[in-house]
């Protein structure tokens, strides 16, 4: 006789059933603030050291499924490692982010390799592989990647910048160049999220964390429109993966995105306004968020408030509880607690 699979809340609601009680995960939800990934995380060494070590990778993504039963767990990577495949140095310094080699002028460009090797990404593969094997079955494992845009800026630039001015200019100065490193990214993004499903990944989520910066002719340019490519070439190879999106910072362009990319969900930051999304963005697809990051710290009644608002604006629809962003080291765990107790007590 064949069981039946057990059923999975988040990937239930992508799928356009409502949940009573939403489920839960966190952006950034394996990091600084729990004191067993700092632990893991002196004895790796460097940033990629962890990212690459399958055992030490897994071991990450499973700590807070293991402390706090989230919904969902997302692989412990980086969105820099698909330029990392590309050839380009990456480094992560100390208190100071990533450091690259700029592209920064059409001659720089034009040595962007076409096509990334694969090799490289192998280890995430095998830390999904792991992940899925441990995973209770209704946990919804994630797999993602950085937006072509967002990826583009840090490989432009060399690092993140206030308002990443460089590969905005580059692209206003530049366009044929700039696209050229959209189309690279595209192409092997597409690649590396296919790598992922066949790894074990249930749902897939693309940051693009520096859309809001974007005006809309840009916005449709450079964000909308390498999503809606990056989700019809994965969908090409395996037409029923779900993919989620997060525009940060979209606000009013918010229903154009979700509209013209196809995915199936989108992740909204603690900024965006409750009724344009309950009426042109959750009519069409699941919403995830969006407590202010902040708030979690701030915990007490303030965060009870936090959390009752996102629920009393989105939980009648489909929706899954998030971050507006990543969770901040400092955040107490206490906190953390405190408002998946208040989630998980909603009566919906």
């Amino acid at each position: 006789m064949i069981q039946p699979q057990p059923v999975k809340p988040f990937l239930e609601v992508l799928s356009g059933n409502r949940q009573s009680v939403p489920p839960v995960w966190m952006m950034r939800q394996a990091g600084r603030y729990l004191p067993e990934y700092r632990e893991l995380r002196a004895k790796a060494g460097g940033f990629l050291d962890l990212c690459f070590n399958p055992e030490w990778a897994a071991e990450v993504t499973l700590q807070p499924i293991r402390r706090f039963g989230f919904d969902a767990a997302i692989i412990f990577s980086d969105i820099l490692v698909v330029p990392h495949a590309l050839g380009r140095s990456v480094r992560f310094e100390v208190g100071e982010g990533p450091r690259l080699d700029p592209l920064d002028t059409p001659e720089k460009i034009r040595t962007l390799a076409t096509a990334a090797d694969f090799s490289k990404l192998e280890p995430v593969y095998e830390a999904l592989r792991r992940v899925r094997g441990e995973l209770d079955p209704k946990v919804t494992l994630i797999g993602f990647c950085g937006a072509p845009w967002t990826v583009a800026t840090y490989m432009v630039a060399g690092q993140g910048t206030p308002d990443q001015a460089p590969a905005r200019l580059l692209a206003y100065r530049e366009p044929e160049a700039f696209a050229k490193i959209i189309d690279v990214l595209v192409q092997n993004s597409v690649q590396y999220l296919l790598g992922q499903l066949a790894a074990g990944a249930n749902v897939l989520q693309i940051f693009d964390t520096w859309a809001g910066i974007l005006p809309p002719r840009e916005f449709e340019r450079w964000s909308i429109e390498p999503m809606r490519r990056i989700v019809e070439g994965v969908r090409a190879k395996v037409p029923d993966a779900k993919i989620t999106g997060f525009p940060r910072g979209a606000g009013a362009q918010l229903p154009s995105y979700v509209e013209r990319t196809g995915i199936d969900g989108v992740s909204i930051d603690w900024a965006a306004e409750p009724s344009l999304i309950r009426e042109r963005v959750q009519n069409r697809v699941a919403v995830q968020g969006n407590l202010d990051p902040l708030a979690l710290i701030a915990g007490g009644a303030a965060l009870d408030r936090a959390v009752d608002d996102v629920l009393a604006n989105y939980a009648g629809g489909r929706f899954i509880f998030n971050l507006g962003h990543g969770i901040q080291p400092e955040t107490p765990i206490a906190h953390v607690e405190q408002m998946l107790k208040r989630v998980r007590e909603y009566k919906g």
